[in-house]
């Protein structure tokens, strides 16, 4: 059975509509029976910027390959897992800023990347992550979208080779049902799911 790490950094928890999307893909995973799924709620995690006296303690930690310290815990569970599922909503052109520091915890040399002379790469276990958004505009495929963008840059410097991208846009223009949009947005999930 793989480990699926599903990272919820859906703000608005139940209300949100991008964990309307998380849910119904990972619904689709465990009618497979083939996943174990651990979630980590980033909105229960109590985490915050990181300060100088981080850099401090992590400096020492890294200088003597101490990679078991607690505060290494979210890039362990990162690196292990066999395949990712981020949920984040589309906000100030990329995502939540919880996701930016959850992302800064994660780059840890050692564990989730390393370097030699021809210079970084990845070393993460997880071979695909599919990131799951919901936009209010309409941004996919213009330089304003930085979320989708960074996230996929952010799995090649993993080194994780596979990268998808589910999507659901335009819910706050009226243009269209909002349960349509999301339901093409699942429809697009469920292709994805079968080949995860």
């Amino acid at each position: 059975m793989e480990k699926v790490l599903f990272v919820n950094c859906c703000i608005r928890k139940e209300d949100s509509r991008t964990k309307k999307l998380a849910d119904f893909f990972l619904n689709e995973l465990k009618k497979t029976g083939a996943y174990e799924i651990t979630e980590l709620s980033l909105m229960d995690e109590g985490m915050t910027y990181l300060s100088e006296g981080f850099f401090h303690q992590r400096d020492e930690l890294l200088a003597k390959k101490d990679f078991s310290h607690p505060r290494f815990r979210y890039a362990r569970a990162f690196a292990q897992a066999d395949k990712l599922v981020v949920a984040a909503p589309f906000w100030d052109l990329s995502f939540p800023a919880l996701l930016k520091v959850y992302i800064e915890n994660l780059c840890v040399e050692g564990i989730t990347f390393a370097c030699n002379e021809q210079g970084c790469f990845g070393t993460c276990k997880g071979d695909h992550l599919v990131y799951i958004t919901t936009r209010g505009g309409f941004y996919e495929g213009t330089p304003m979208e930085m979320g989708s963008r960074y996230i996929e840059a952010m799995c090649g410097f993993f080194g994780i080779q596979r990268y998808d991208c589910i999507s659901a846009e335009g819910l706050d223009m009226g243009l269209r049902p909002v349960d349509i949009i999301l339901q093409e947005a699942m429809e697009q999930g469920k292709e994805i799911a079968v080949n995860f």
